[in-house]
């Protein structure tokens, strides 16, 4: 029998964390006059309520270990429970949603997805605008803890590879999180503060500049406006790709160049394929926009480096509806999406790693088809990769092409049409936020599409966000037997 009060004591305890940052929109609302403050405070006062009774409650079970059915289920119980409060604003007070609404919009914030269900942005109050920034900023920070300390431990799709990076206490879980935590805090709000004063520096006023900040580094994708960065000038298109870079970038080397290893980010593996990855898709897009869409050579560079940096880096930030650009960088876009940045970052999608991995073992296999009688084995970063990251890897590959292709029949099923079901489904689980098409693409939200269709792509963004098998594992019989 799985002890479930450490999973209630951290759900709840993150849930009361959460409960106490609404407070902050209700001063954003107070200050402007909004007459949005009541709905906040409202929100807050349940949440906590709610969160410090779930707390106190399972308190006497919390103890230094945990089992690795309880680190599953935090894992995910985490990201399931905060959208659920999380959406709690949207619905009690302005914009007024469903709470089905509600919810996707607070599912998207949490998993840094960018999609949304809410339009005519200018009007919303700032306590709204901020709380959206706030969702992705507090699930960037939340997903490199994830991605840094449960997913290597619980072996997930290829994670463990990474192991030796961080502190090997296996089974100290909570004390681990804690220091790692600590660390990448300082850092990431080192990175906000930096983004928001370069986004003021070109133009932006102080609310603009710190809410987008928040989304930026957590490769959210929230913006202020309809437009999203279509609203802004040159320079503000060119600092927001600086910063998408560096929030793509694995945290744990910033870590190592502060310990004084200052090259540690430059000879990452990943990196080096992150930003190759980049350059060659920048190259031909604008080389694409200059030839065929009559842009100006600096025009068609920006665009594309915005464009592509953003979409790769699983951001979702738009500066131009990219759809009437032409057949090519729609198919484009549909796979760079695919891509992703690096493990231990804030974005998302199936990650630079993987793919490196896949390709040594394809090389490997190569090899041994010209040899019979050699033994070659795959490597990474100079290191032999072992056979149970390899499968992990493969599992992640077919299991990730698998739920897109379930994920995409349900929302046909639903009355979507072809390109809708199947780039939101891609938008979903690789928490891309837009998808293609005249509905979700880069100038579309997703408000128009059925109340299933939104549970589907929320669970979608669940599913994608903590790498499939931590979700996936939990609804298992054995899982429960174990």
């Amino acid at each position: 029998m799985i002890d479930l009060r450490p999973v209630g004591y951290v759900i709840g305890l993150l849930v009361t964390v959460l409960g106490v940052a609404m407070v902050v929109p209700v001063g954003l609302d107070l200050f402007y006059r909004s007459g949005n403050a009541g709905a906040f405070l409202e929100a807050s006062a349940i949440t906590v309520l709610v969160g410090l009774s779930l707390t106190l409650s399972t308190a006497n079970g919390v103890g230094e270990r945990l089992t690795l059915q309880q680190t599953f289920l935090i894992t995910t119980g985490v990201w399931l429970a905060l959208p659920l409060f999380g959406a709690l604003p949207f619905f009690i007070g302005q914009p007024g949603l469903r709470y089905v609404d509600a919810f996707f919009e607070a599912m998207s914030g949490l998993t840094t997805t960018g999609a949304t269900v809410m339009s005519n942005l200018i009007y919303q109050p700032p306590g709204v605008l901020a709380w959206r920034a706030m969702l992705q900023w507090f699930g960037g920070i939340g997903i490199i803890v994830v991605a840094m300390v449960f997913l290597p431990e619980l072996r997930i799709g290829g994670m463990q590879i990474f192991r030796s990076e961080g502190f090997d206490t296996f089974g100290k879980i909570l004390p681990r999180a804690q220091a790692i935590a600590t660390r990448i805090s300082v850092i990431y709000i080192g990175l906000t503060a930096v983004c928001a004063l370069a986004y003021g520096f070109f133009g932006m006023d102080a609310f603009d500049a710190i809410t987008h900040a928040m989304t930026t580094i957590a490769t959210g994708g929230f913006a202020n406006y309809d437009l999203s960065f279509g609203a802004f000038g040159p320079g503000v298109e060119y600092t927001a790709v600086l910063f998408m870079m560096l929030a793509a970038m694995p945290f744990v080397r910033y870590v190592q160049m502060l310990g004084g290893a200052p090259g540690a980010v430059f000879i990452d593996r990943q990196v080096r394929g992150f930003f190759w990855v980049l350059a060659v898709s920048v190259c031909v897009m604008t080389l694409w926009l200059w030839t065929q869409t009559g842009f100006q050579p600096e025009t068609a560079f920006r665009k594309a480096l915005f464009n592509v940096t953003s979409i790769v880096t699983g951001t979702g930030y738009v500066s131009a509806d990219y759809m009437v650009w032409g057949a090519f960088p729609v198919a484009a876009f549909f796979f760079l999406g695919l891509i992703g940045g690096c493990a231990g970052s804030t974005s998302c999608s199936i990650k630079i790693f993987r793919y490196q991995l896949l390709i040594a073992s394809i090389r490997t296999q190569v090899k041994a088809i010209h040899s019979p009688h050699g033994v070659f084995t795959p490597r990474y970063d100079g290191r032999p990769v072992s056979e149970d990251v390899l499968s992990s890897v493969m599992a992640f590959f077919v299991l990730f092409i698998v739920t897109l292709g379930v994920i995409a029949v349900l929302l046909g099923a639903t009355g979507l049409d072809f390109v809708t079901s199947v780039t939101g489904a891609a938008a979903a689980l690789a928490n891309i936020g837009p998808g293609l098409g005249p509905v979700i693409g880069p100038a579309g939200t997703y408000a128009p599409l059925s109340d299933t269709a939104k549970w589907i792509l929320s669970a979608a963004m669940l599913i994608g966000r903590l790498e499939l098998m931590a979700v996936y594992a939990i609804v298992t019989l054995r899982f429960w037997q174990a």
